[in-house]
């Protein structure tokens, strides 16, 4: 045997170095290029779908980027509210400070209400929701339902259905409890 020297079977498999490559027929040709039409068809559609995604994706984005955008703005308000609130609270009904007060109040809400920010304010009854609602304390009472808000300490917001701040509250109990 010599070296290097290969089976007969692979050598039938490779072509000689000078021969060629039998060519299609016709029909084979066109049944080639359909498939790779078909598949670039297929490839089209794919690339169309991950842009159309995208597209869906980025508008999205940009949509809630503007909802969204004052966000830290309107947060920092917050304590605003309170401040006016307590104002209100503090001010005798004759005073004329108060008129100031309450029309500042309704103005500073309506400019907040118009970007999105909505008061969490339950009243006495109102059902605890634990997504909006932080229960400062539980308070035995027959005044209002058991699990129902009892006290309102401080508001809550929300801003485009997003919690910014929960409402602090206090909870009835069940009296005897």
């Amino acid at each position: 045997r010599r070296r290097g020297s290969r089976s007969g079977a692979s050598q039938e498999a490779a072509p000689a170095a000078g021969e060629q490559q039998p060519t299609p027929t016709a029909e084979e040709r066109i049944q080639m290029l359909e498939a790779e039409l078909e598949q670039l068809r297929a490839q089209m559609l794919v690339d169309r779908a991950d842009m159309e995604n995208q597209r869906k994706r980025l508008e999205r984005d940009v949509r809630n980027a503007c909802r969204f955008a004052n966000r830290q703005l309107l947060g920092e308000l917050l304590p605003v509210f309170d401040s006016l609130e307590a104002a209100l609270n503090a001010a005798a009904a004759e005073d004329p400070m108060r008129d100031g007060v309450v029309l500042t109040l309704r103005e500073l809400s309506r400019v907040c209400e118009n970007n999105g920010l909505v008061e969490v304010a339950p009243a006495p009854g109102d059902a605890f929701d634990p997504e909006r609602h932080n229960a400062m304390s539980v308070v035995q009472t027959a005044e209002v339902p058991a699990g129902t808000v009892f006290q309102v300490f401080q508001k809550g917001y929300v801003l485009h259905d997003q919690l910014l701040r929960p409402a602090l509250v206090s909870v009835a109990g069940e009296e005897g409890a």
